[in-house]
């Protein structure tokens, strides 16, 4: 975690993700690399280039860089390396281009959720962004003063394809010196019995190096309750799941449990790309 980038549209909340972030740059002797997207009204892939354009363009511009100054200059960045960009592009899709093009290793983001229509319809940019992202997104959803993970929660079904990602969730705990409390979540319409449970996850941490860990089982209406519950249940710090990044009409019909605890946690969570 050497390199984070934090989107900014200069909300309670993107503030709330900038004191998390910089309490792990200075734990990790990291940078921060701070985006503000400009998403102009009407923006479109010629809306820069209309003369008309440019006054209006500038004032957004050097509003969001008086902005940004600001924010580098609060007292809890002091002895971190900050850079600052702002963008052209739609939020969500700039964020991970700029991710990419900075090879950041991790996004921490604010967010206030989404519910009903808008859940359904159009979604928050970081739930764009933890269903996009390669690198794991951090999502922080109110004010958390200090940020230590003693107890990170890290629920799955532990089948093969989630190995890659697990890989980098045995890396994030370690960073935190963090206990993970891996579990499973059964649901009447997958339910599996408690010793078939422990041998399966038995069976895949034995492929990895990790030795702060303990399983947990866990009955629940669905999955996405039984998580927040469990995770209520022993009051953790931090809930980890992995995300397939579906798109589309499969995105629409089949859904994302990420995305949707994204939404509905009030506790931190990060997801890792599968």
């Amino acid at each position: 975690m050497k390199k984070i980038l934090v989107p900014t549209d200069f909300s309670d909340h993107a503030e709330y993700a900038l004191k998390v972030a910089a309490q792990i740059a200075k734990k990790n002797h990291g940078e921060i690399v701070l985006l503000h997207m400009l998403e102009l009204p009407g923006q479109g892939s010629d809306a820069i280039g209309s003369g008309s354009d440019i006054p209006e363009i500038m004032f957004f511009k050097n509003k969001a860089i008086e902005k940004l100054e600001s924010l580098m200059d609060i007292s809890y960045l002091e002895g971190i390396q900050v850079s600052e960009i702002i963008q052209f592009e739609k939020t969500f899709e700039g964020i991970i281009n700029i991710s990419k093009k900075n090879n950041v290793d991790l996004i921490v983001m604010g967010s206030h959720g989404a519910s009903g229509f808008q859940e359904m319809f159009i979604g928050s940019n970081t739930e764009k962004v933890v269903r996009s992202s390669d690198i794991p997104v951090l999502v922080i959803k109110k004010e958390e003063g200090e940020f230590s993970v003693e107890k990170f929660v890290f629920a799955s079904d532990f089948s093969d394809e989630i190995k890659s990602s697990f890989a980098k969730v045995v890396d994030f705990a370690k960073k935190f010196n963090a206990h993970l409390n891996l579990v499973m979540i059964n649901t009447p319409n997958s339910f599996k019995s408690t010793d078939l449970s422990n041998k399966i996850m038995q069976d895949f941490v034995a492929n990895f190096d990790i030795s702060d860990y303990t399983f947990h089982i866990y009955n629940d209406t669905n999955v996405e309750k039984g998580v927040l519950n469990f995770a209520k249940s022993i009051n953790a710090d931090l809930i980890g799941m992995s995300t397939h990044g579906r798109k589309g009409l499969s995105h629409f019909f089949n859904g994302s449990i990420s995305e949707d605890l994204v939404n509905h946690a009030q506790r931190p969570v990060v997801t890792f790309k599968i």
